[in-house]
């Protein structure tokens, strides 16, 4: 029996992707959403989910999104990215809008645009994918901190309007997690400088312990809400905490 439909931003790979494939064994019908439709198409191919390229900056294609949507029961907001690692001082403005458009006003964007449905569903989910750098900020991190902390901050914004309606709004904010792109992006396609943020770190989060987490909150029963969620390897004890070998 189906739990519903889920819908995941983000899910061309890392996270999204490893979300997708979870809430599909868990018995949820997937929607995978994203800017790379071959990838996509490589998901849907391998887990029978279905696919829709959206990206998550243009009001237009939310719009077109929700559209194609018959139903939806859970919303995963994954769609982000962090863009640079500069101080303040020689900060990049370019950098900061992109942080900003896809993590916050993407999030708003996909979030108003479905919330009717996960209304209608009587028992709608929403787990916005934030970071522990929306929680505490590090140096050089400004312009992602900020953002995900926007992020946060909207995520408890929208608990407190949908009280009372048949919805739950949870946050996963997650720590040190190694993925295929997620560092290799943020340093501009560096891959030595990307490997040496996992270098010596034993046992780094994988892209399926998060997916592990958002499945979980998805699940719980209707009266359930899972308000905030931090998840970081035992490694790292905080976001300046970290043990390498």
């Amino acid at each position: 029996m189906s739990r519903g439909v889920a819908l995941v931003t983000g899910a061309s790979s890392g996270i999204g992707a490893a979300t997708a494939r979870r809430l599909v064994a868990e018995g949820f019908e997937v929607v995978a959403a994203a800017r790379r439709s071959d990838r996509l198409e490589s998901l849907a191919e391998e887990t029978g989910c279905r696919v829709i390229t959206v990206d998550v900056t243009d009001p237009a294609s939310v719009s077109a999104l929700a559209e194609a949507l018959g139903a939806c029961r859970v919303l995963v907001n994954n769609a982000g990215g962090a863009f640079g690692l500069d101080p303040v001082a020689s900060a990049n403005d370019e950098d900061w809008q992109r942080m900003y458009d896809v993590n916050v006003m993407g999030t708003m964007r996909v979030t108003r645009a479905l919330l009717p449905k996960l209304i209608d569903s009587g028992d709608g989910v929403i787990v916005n994918v934030t970071s522990t750098a929306g929680h505490v900020a590090y140096e050089g991190g400004a312009g992602y901190c900020a953002a995900k902390a926007a992020e946060r901050a909207l995520t408890e914004a929208l608990r407190l309007e949908l009280c009372g309606q048949p919805v739950r709004v949870s946050e996963v904010a997650p720590g040190m997690v190694a993925t295929e792109e997620f560092s290799v992006v943020r340093f501009g396609g560096d891959e030595t400088r990307a490997a040496s943020v996992y270098a010596g770190v034993p046992g780094p989060l994988v892209a399926d312990d998060i997916a592990d987490c958002i499945a979980w909150i998805a699940t719980r029963p209707w009266n359930v809400n899972i308000d905030s969620m931090i998840v970081r390897p035992r490694a790292q004890a905080a976001n300046h905490k970290v043990f390498r070998t």
